[in-house]
């Protein structure tokens, strides 16, 4: 058995700290069992490992994840790429042919697709890998998990079955109704209806056979070429409405989706995360701080304070789920990015009369990690080094470099930095245009930049 996690989103209903470039999945605000925050996909990944299906796991997601992803989970996690965000179908068609052409997954073995961030207990995955079996027992095109629901929900799709029998391990469906008033959800569980929490399985070769069908190519590099004439539709959309026969698994354990502010804050291991203090006779409220600068909150009940380089929110926790329809037209750069290679932090980006622009970033790079030999064509950098020690390349000349040092990169000129210890740079960014576009990536890891170098020597 093979599991695509998709991981996807926007980065809106959890604003200011989730952005285009970090997805609620990667906030790192849930308590670990170590006692340190983990992320939603790093406590997905970990109850991965413990029932034993880490390996068998690739995650589909988009390029601007990419090093989010290795960041927190690792290099060597299987990631499928899309080249353009689309929708759940064309991402789960383009990971069916990965695994067919690139890992040579035999077209009857059984996949499996969840989303990356479920919070759940472990018995959840067990019941996933329980799926294998259904769908070769059951001769299905598709079998689904649900969820026993706990209370009439408006906000959750339903599963409902052609039967009430449960006395097998799991029954036909009949239907799905989406987000019905509570009066109608209370009658759809009477009918032993299941939460959708867009978990499913089938075999490869139903998925392949739908590429085929659709005149595309089944190899995966192909594919990446031709993706954009994929259908531009929810896997809802263009297969489970379409198949003949689903069944379904029920899971009567803990799930909870934790897509807004409301529900998150329930699971918060600690009220304060970052610099603040909340006062005594605040009730059930919540502060969570990526400045450094502290926040205080006095005297208020059931609210939620966020702060990140990218904004402030202060809500009701009852409002939260409003969030999304409110910041639509707050259109800007992520201010603050996790990347393969450490962290950084946009503290100021002016723009000029005359078109000019000087971005600011505080820059951390982790000790044994390098940013990619690199050029620009709009813009001069300023590297400050605050803190630790590293080398430097500039158009193949390599020199060390320690706290104190200032760097001059003008336009076009060859660069890249190494950490020996873990390294603050002040980075100041000038130019006509400051675009994320302008930089052209000569090679990644260190080893090889410094074998395509003319003089690989350190100066002092």
């Amino acid at each position: 058995m093979k599991l695509v996690l998709l991981s996807g989103g926007s980065g809106k209903r959890l604003w200011p700290l989730s952005n285009d470039a970090r997805s609620k999945q990667f906030l790192k605000i849930l308590e670990g069992a170590n006692g340190e925050y983990e992320s939603m996909v790093q406590r997905v990944y970990n109850q991965l490992s413990t029932v034993k299906l880490e390996d068998s796991a690739v995650i589909a997601t988009s390029k601007s994840q990419v090093e989010m992803i290795h960041s927190q989970l690792g290099e060597n996690v299987p990631i499928v790429i899309e080249p353009e965000r689309r929708d759940t179908f064309p991402a789960i068609a383009l990971s069916a042919v990965y695994l067919h052409s690139e890992l040579k997954v035999g077209l009857d073995e059984v996949i499996a697709v969840l989303p990356v961030d479920p919070y759940v207990e472990n018995r959840f995955f067990e019941v996933v890998s329980k799926l294998e079996e259904v769908v070769k027992e059951s001769q299905t095109e598709l079998a689904l998990m649900g969820v026993t629901p706990t209370y009439p929900s408006s906000k959750y799709g339903y599963i409902v079955p052609k039967q009430s029998d449960f006395s097998q391990s799991f029954f036909t469906v009949s239907h799905f109704t989406e987000k019905p008033s509570e009066e109608d959800a209370t009658k759809l569980i009477e009918q032993n209806a299941l939460w959708n929490c867009g978990v499913f399985a089938f075999k490869l070769e139903y998925l392949i056979n739908l590429v085929k069908e659709l005149g595309l190519p089944l190899d995966y590099q192909e594919l990446l070429v031709r993706y954009k004439e994929l259908p531009k539709n929810s896997f809802d959309y263009e297969v489970v409405e379409k198949a003949n026969k689903i069944v379904a698994v029920p899971y009567d354990g803990y799930w909870k989706d934790l897509g807004t502010w409301n529900t998150l804050t329930e699971e918060m291991g600690s009220t304060i995360i970052g610099k603040g203090k909340i006062s005594d006779d605040s009730s059930n409220s919540h502060l969570i701080n990526e400045l450094d600068i502290p926040v205080a909150l006095l005297g208020v009940s059931d609210l939620l304070v966020a702060a990140s380089p990218d904004g402030i929110l202060v809500t009701e926790k009852s409002a939260s789920p409003k969030l999304k329809e409110l910041i639509t037209e707050f259109e800007q750069r992520p201010m603050s990015e996790e990347r393969r290679w450490g962290a950084y932090k946009v503290l100021d980006h002016t723009h000029f009369e005359d078109g000019a622009e000087v971005l600011t970033k505080k820059i951390q790079i982790q000790a044994g990690k390098n940013l990619s030999y690199q050029f620009h064509d709009k813009r001069k950098e300023m590297w400050t080094i605050l803190n630790g020690t590293g080398e430097v390349i500039l158009d193949d000349q390599i020199r060390k470099i320690s706290a104190g040092d200032v760097i001059e990169i003008p336009v076009g000129m060859k660069h890249a930095i190494k950490a020996n210890t873990n390294l603050e740079i002040i980075e100041v960014q000038s130019g006509s245009e400051l675009l994320k576009e302008d930089i052209y990536r000569l090679e990644l890891e260190w080893e090889k930049i410094l074998e395509i170098t003319k003089n690989s020597s350190v100066m002092n």
